[in-house]
């Protein structure tokens, strides 16, 4: 079975490592744009061109299905990668985990890019699935940024500006962009410090478990977490064959990729 993930950086490493550890014995193509990231200032017509050419990319390698791990891509080019791809490959979107979060009760807060924070799509989303819950929206600005070349003190502050933003007596974050989930951990301390005692712990919701068990659906397959790894590993950047991306390996995630396929896991940050 080969799986495909396509985003225009690093943020489709969460997915990916959901896939494997789902299905350790799945071949995955990881499809990226560098030379045209990031995706979220641009337009849409010249977002759904970029996300075009990199999902047929991915799709030349004839995947079981193809998975857009990224919200904006999902927000504005997911109904023509569909047009152009399915039937023959299934299409999988990335959502923003709303309705999990909010059928926990209490409050909750959605960390999302500026684009997407306020957004005709998010507002509808919140008012389709968050059930009457109190939501928070929290832009981001330069979160996905600072998570794709690792920057470390760029994560520390732009994550410490978004839990300014963020009410202390939240229940739950929905990390409403993939770059988030891998510095997830760094956003609940944030999230948490300071926090009251007996509101208890602060529950993060991403999409990546979801999206991966969905494309094993839509693949006629089922999980097999304790088969043997026999994966092989692809990775495009901007269509051309390469490596995992250096600031990759600065992430659980990556490093988990690069070891189960035994691959040379560097390749010049672009």
């Amino acid at each position: 079975m080969k799986i495909a993930l396509m985003d225009s950086g690093i943020g489709l490493l969460a997915a990916a490592a959901a896939v494997h550890r789902l299905r350790p014995d799945a071949d995955l193509v990881l499809s990226c744009d560098p030379d045209g990231m990031p995706w979220g200032p641009r337009t849409p017509e010249d977002l759904t061109a970029r996300a075009l050419t990199v999902a047929r990319a991915a799709a030349a390698h004839r995947p079981d299905a193809l998975i857009v791990a990224c919200n904006t891509a999902s927000v504005h080019a997911l109904p023509a990668l569909r047009a152009a791809l399915e039937p023959g490959v299934p299409v999988i979107g990335t959502v923003p985990a709303i309705k999990p979060a909010a059928a926990g009760g209490g409050r909750v807060a959605i960390w999302a890019t500026p684009a997407t924070t306020g957004s005709a799509y998010q507002r509808g989303l919140i008012r389709d699935f968050a059930d009457g819950a109190e939501v928070t929206e929290v832009p981001c600005p330069g979160l996905a940024d600072a998570v794709e070349q690792a920057d470390e003190d760029a994560i520390d502050r732009t994550v410490a500006a978004a839990a300014a933003l963020t009410p202390m007596d939240v229940r739950a974050v929905v990390l409403g962009c993939t770059h988030y989930e891998l510095v997830a951990e760094r956003i609940r301390a944030a999230v948490s410090a300071g926090r009251p005692d007996g509101l208890g712990p602060v529950v993060l919701h991403g999409s990546a478990g979801a999206v991966a068990a969905q494309a094993l659906r839509r693949a006629d397959a089922q999980p097999a977490p304790a088969a043997a790894p026999n994966t092989r590993l692809t990775v495009l950047l901007s269509g051309q064959e390469g490596a995992l991306p250096r600031p990759a390996l600065a992430y659980a995630e990556g490093r988990l990729l690069a070891t189960a396929n035994a691959v040379d896991p560097v390749t010049p940050a672009r």
